[in-house]
């Protein structure tokens, strides 16, 4: 992957920004954190459709049918995306506090949230077992100390990487996807390049990318992944900004 390209992108749009009209980009904005929202809770299970999820977060429109733990999945998921649109705007780092109050607001009114587990568990379907006890939890703190001192990584890189090892580990006994892919668009974001949206119908392709990074330690595969996610989305609006003209 051409991570310069990518840099390069970026750095244009920042140029021509203001060449985009305020509502097109509130409305690339909002159609983003609807299937950002939509997927995320998609991918762990939740059958709320699009639609429904459109019902729900921008009509104020209940749902029938559905179990309450779904709702406040997708509810919750809104709220810590909102949280994180904040502390960026805020210039605060990702750090523990941050992780624990982006899992205590996505687990809000399902489970008590922000608490490491103290037991093992077992990942459907993969050959990766997270590391339980003590070894979990020596692990999650030479996590976040990794955070800030990865200077072998570029950005897109750390950021997939931050989702990767927060997943392989497995800190929370649930909640740990959609809590590493809104931490995964906090790096995104901090650094300037766009959140990406992982579709539910490319699981296999994400579960196959973060399974290759926890069984055999290579981040290649899934950082590509979501370099090629960001691109797309730093070619939209440069379409947009540029007239076609990318």
């Amino acid at each position: 992957m051409d991570y310069e390209r990518i840099e390069e992108k970026k750095h244009r749009l920042n140029l021509l920004r203001d060449k985009i009209n305020k509502n097109t980009m509130l409305s690339y904005e909002s159609d983003f954190e609807l299937n950002f929202t939509h997927n995320s809770t998609a991918i762990e299970g939740n059958t709320l459709t699009l639609i429904e999820t459109k019902l729900l977060l921008e009509d104020n429109i209940s749902v029938g049918g559905k179990e309450l733990r779904e709702i406040y999945e997708v509810v919750n998921h809104k709220k810590a995306y909102v949280y994180v649109k904040r502390r960026i705007a805020e210039k605060k780092p990702l750090d523990e506090t941050a992780v624990k109050d982006i899992h205590e607001i996505l687990t809000e009114n399902i489970m008590q949230g922000g608490i490491y587990r103290n037991h093992e568990v077992r990942i459907s379907g993969a050959a990766h077992t997270p590391p339980s006890g003590m070894e979990m939890y020596s692990q999650i703190k030479l996590f976040f100390e990794d955070l800030s001192i990865r200077q072998d990584l570029n950005p897109i890189e750390l950021a997939a990487w931050t989702h990767a090892e927060f997943v392989r580990i497995h800190p929370f006994p649930d909640g740990n996807g959609r809590t590493a892919r809104l931490i995964m668009n906090y790096q995104l974001m901090a650094q300037g390049f766009l959140p990406v949206d992982i579709s539910k119908d490319s699981r296999l392709e994400y579960y196959n990318a973060l399974e290759k990074y926890a069984a055999e330690a290579d981040l290649s595969v899934f950082a590509d992944f979501i370099a090629e996610l960001e691109e797309k989305r730093l070619d939209m609006y440069l379409n947009t900004a540029e007239g076609n003209k990318i």
